[in-house]
């Protein structure tokens, strides 16, 4: 009876110590694991973690595709560490879904463990040319030295192409928007589409390459071909069909909130003043508002009157 009992306390201790471990090491994760089904998961980035934006990885048959690779080496390594924790099986295939750092910063350590990077063909250029531009113009040499040390795809594609898992298919398919160089990753089996930033869920997006109304094409193309996926977006939770109508929505309203007073020549703070109060009126609440609205609101004047720099392919450069 003794021993029955001291049986019993050590195996609760032990259990509630390793729930304790388990507690802690998720705690100390840059980013949330996500279980969608099927052997694929989100990770989703933290609020304010240095992982910067959202990843996620497949298990096939016979190995891994991971899609995207964080901000943060760090983040991306501890990506890895869970794969392995799951799975014996080798990362094959990263697919960057485009060029900006936040995304394709961890690449170094999927290919030191065996990964081949894959991506549209216009981010081979693009991540070391076009990611200078997120420091300034005064630029400093360590940062630059780290964009050009970057990791860069090794297989590049136009409009689509299919990596298989064994037996597991994934379609890469480019589509317009955010940057000129976009890929949508889907997981037939599974039911799931990874985005990148072409979705951002109840979330203010990045509009410096934007081409808004592509973009807001896209994601209605995207929420009717694909009515039931789960959708992991680039930032934000993971959502469904009508949170990437929802998020379309967002560029098809600030486009004709801009109009009129674009038309009529404001410009800078007048400008922002004109449009801001509706714009937080309808969107206020959701994150990165106060970070993103005013240079959304820039961003979309410059691309209403035809003077936004984007990103061109090398070919035309």
């Amino acid at each position: 009876m003794r021993k029955t009992i001291l049986l019993s306390l050590f195996l609760l201790i032990f259990s509630g110590s390793s729930r304790a471990q388990e507690a802690a090491s998720s705690d100390s994760l840059l980013f949330t694991l996500k279980p969608l089904g099927n052997n694929v998961y989100a990770a989703i980035d933290k609020p304010k973690s240095a992982a910067g934006s959202n990843a996620g990885f497949v298990i096939g048959d016979d190995g891994v595709a991971v899609i995207d690779t964080f901000e943060d080496e760090a983040a991306a390594r501890q990506l890895l560490a869970e794969i392995k924790k799951l799975t014996k099986l080798p990362v094959k295939f990263v697919v960057n879904t485009h060029y900006h750092l936040d995304h394709v910063t961890g690449n170094g350590v999927f290919a030191q463990a065996g990964a081949v990077i894959v991506s549209h063909k216009n981010v081979r250029t693009w991540i070391h040319t076009e990611n200078l531009k997120f420091f300034g113009k005064d630029i400093k040499p360590d940062q630059k030295k780290m964009i050009e040390e970057y990791v860069a795809p090794q297989v590049v594609y136009d409009s689509v192409i299919e990596l298989y898992l064994g037996s597991r298919r994934i379609v890469v398919r480019y589509y317009p928007g955010h940057t000129g160089g976009d890929s949508v990753v889907s997981i037939p089996d599974a039911q799931v589409v990874f985005c990148g930033d072409l979705f951002w869920r109840k979330t203010l997006p990045n509009l410096i390459d934007g081409t808004t109304d592509k973009w807001a094409a896209t994601d209605a193309a995207l929420a009717a071909e694909a009515p039931k996926e789960a959708f992991v977006p680039g930032h934000g939770d993971v959502g469904n069909a009508a949170d990437v109508q929802e998020f379309g929505a967002y560029l098809t309203d600030l486009r004709a909130m801009m109009t009129p007073p674009v038309k009529d020549g404001l410009m800078g703070d007048a400008l922002v003043n004109a449009v801001m109060p509706g714009l937080k009126q309808k969107y206020g609440n959701w994150d990165f508002f106060d970070y993103f609205a005013k240079r959304n609101i820039l961003d979309m004047a410059k691309e209403l009157r035809g003077d936004k720099q984007i990103p061109k392919p090398a070919e035309q450069q």
